[in-house]
């Protein structure tokens, strides 16, 4: 079973900083510089942004690789035994599924480790469990060692899926950090397809080879890039935040302005830190949590785990029988380009429609899976000339998948919690649907068996009509609402127009950081 599906989309936790900027004649010289420098124009180079923000995105090409490795592994290590040791289907399952274990796992460490190490560090220090993973795959005699590797591969590429995100926002001017943002999830997609099609042509050894090189390359580079310079303001380093910021906006640049907001952003993330328990407390956070949960429920059990696993069956059904090499390929394209159509409207169109239309025809394309294996259960001749429905229906699943569903849960959890309590209930979410995916992963096989190939579709496709109307009755749009006006929104206040208009013109000229 594969669990190349998962494409982890974190947009981290972006909290206000707040509209102050000290007193006195201070402030007001900080206040102007930062309208010189950061709105009108952002003076600052913008290539060297592009440059950290890629190095860190290296991360993601490794935990893309990882997350796809097991589709074009399946039959020769389940089938064909290329390791000289038996892998039955059930061991494979664990194979594929154990990673995600190894991913949630690390929601919780990765947070404290970026606060106590910074950014930088903690992404590099994943270099090691993700060479360690590959080595025991590469040189694994029996199946134990591969479970291993594979654990140790999903506690380095989940780290990266919550790091790499964060270390993107903080080092980015607003006006290309939506950009930035868009480059993680692009590279977790080409690491996929990658993986892909390298892995049509060579064995699987060398596949893993190739893909251990990857985390040794990331690290080589990303060794170069600045820390975050917000890690250097939370820990009272200004003079390296200002060489932090002299790197990423060019030596020319005036940061002091930047670095007094950066600093206001920190005393306000500090004042505003409440327990956990009062934070679940409130009426806003409690409907917050029970929608990004339904969000990932539906995400992992909409039938993307089956979609997976049965195209290559699906594609060599229309082939006349043979296996085609190029159908996890073409499916992985299909992802590539879902996720930058994605990226580019998912500003404009809103998230609650592209939801709602993802959903929905999630469902009708899991019921058009559902009926052609029904009919090919009852008399395979009756499925000749379907074929092609069936392959359609693979490729729109994915396709809307990819533009809604995958990416969109992860973006709402960095919007509809309030900066006080994103710092534990975005991990919750974020262990929440890794252990999910370790579930479906799992268990998969034996759902099949149970209850066929058209039963499981039938049953994903009506999760999926559940999911749709989990969006229409309980998901608000966040599309243009500032974080404060999100939060009046889900405490059920009525919204001043005008104030909101302000707020969240105020939220997208600020400089931004993680909480």
């Amino acid at each position: 079973m594969s669990d190349e599906e998962r494409e982890p989309l974190i947009t981290p936790a972006i909290p206000s900083t707040g509209s102050g900027y000290g007193s006195g004649e201070n402030a007001r010289d900080a206040m102007s510089k930062f309208v010189v420098n950061n709105v009108a124009g952002e003076s600052g180079r913008k290539l060297p942004q592009y440059l950290a923000g890629l190095a860190a995105s290296g991360g993601a090409l490794a935990a893309g690789t990882f997350l796809g490795w097991t589709a074009p592994t399946d039959k020769p290590l389940t089938q064909e035994s290329e390791y000289g040791f038996p892998i039955s289907d059930e061991q494979f399952s664990w194979i594929g599924s154990i990673s995600n274990l190894g991913a949630a796992l690390m929601c919780f460490p990765i947070g404290y480790m970026m606060k106590m190490i910074g950014r930088k560090w903690s992404m590099l220090a994943m270099v090691l469990p993700l060479v360690l993973g590959w080595l025991l795959i590469i040189f694994a005699e029996n199946v134990g060692m591969m479970m291993v590797g594979r654990f140790f591969l999903g506690v380095g590429g989940g780290a990266f899926c919550v790091a790499a995100p964060t270390y993107t926002a903080e080092i980015a001017q607003p006006s290309i950090r939506g950009t930035l943002g868009t480059f993680f999830q692009l590279m977790v997609t080409l690491g996929i397809l990658f993986v892909y099609a390298v892995g049509s042509g060579v064995d699987v050894q060398v596949l893993s080879i190739i893909c251990g090189v990857i985390p040794l390359a990331f690290g080589a580079i990303f060794f170069f890039m600045p820390e975050s310079p917000y890690y250097f303001v939370e820990k009272g380093r200004y003079s390296e935040a200002s060489s932090s910021l002299k790197w990423l906006r060019g030596a020319q640049y005036d940061e002091a302005a930047e670095i007094e907001d950066l600093k206001q952003a920190d005393e306000k993330v500090k004042s505003e830190a409440i327990p956990m328990l009062v934070a679940f407390r409130e009426k806003a956070t409690i409907r917050a949590l029970i929608i990004s949960l339904g969000l990932m429920f539906f995400q992992q059990l909409s039938g993307i785990n089956a979609v997976i696993f049965y195209n290559s069956a699906i594609f060599a059904s229309a082939n006349g029988g043979k296996e085609m090499s190029s159908a996890s390929i073409i499916v992985g394209g299909i992802q590539v380009v879902a996720t930058l159509v994605a990226s580019a409207v998912v500003d404009k169109v809103g998230r609650r429609i592209l939801l709602l239309v993802s959903d929905l025809m999630m469902a009708v394309s899991t019921i058009l899976l559902a009926v052609y294996f029904q009919l090919k259960q009852d008399d395979p001749a009756k499925v000749d000339d379907l074929s092609w429905l069936a392959v359609m229906a693979v490729c729109l699943f994915i396709a809307m998948f990819s533009i809604g569903y995958g990416p969109v849960p992860w973006l709402m959890v960095g919007e509809l919690f309030a900066n006080n309590v994103k710092a534990f209930a975005s991990p919750v979410a974020g262990v929440f649907n890794w252990l999910l995916a370790f579930l479906v992963t799992k268990v998969f096989t034996n759902l099949k068996d149970a209850m066929g190939e058209a039963g499981v579709f039938w049953l994903f496709s009506g999760i999926s009509l559940l999911g749709t109307v989990f969006v229409f009755v309980m998901v608000p749009e966040t599309k243009g609402k500032s974080l404060s006006d999100i939060q009046r929104l889900l405490a059920g206040e009525k919204l001043n127009t005008e104030q909101a208009s302000m707020e969240a013109r105020e939220e997208e000229r600020t400089p931004q950081a993680i909480a």
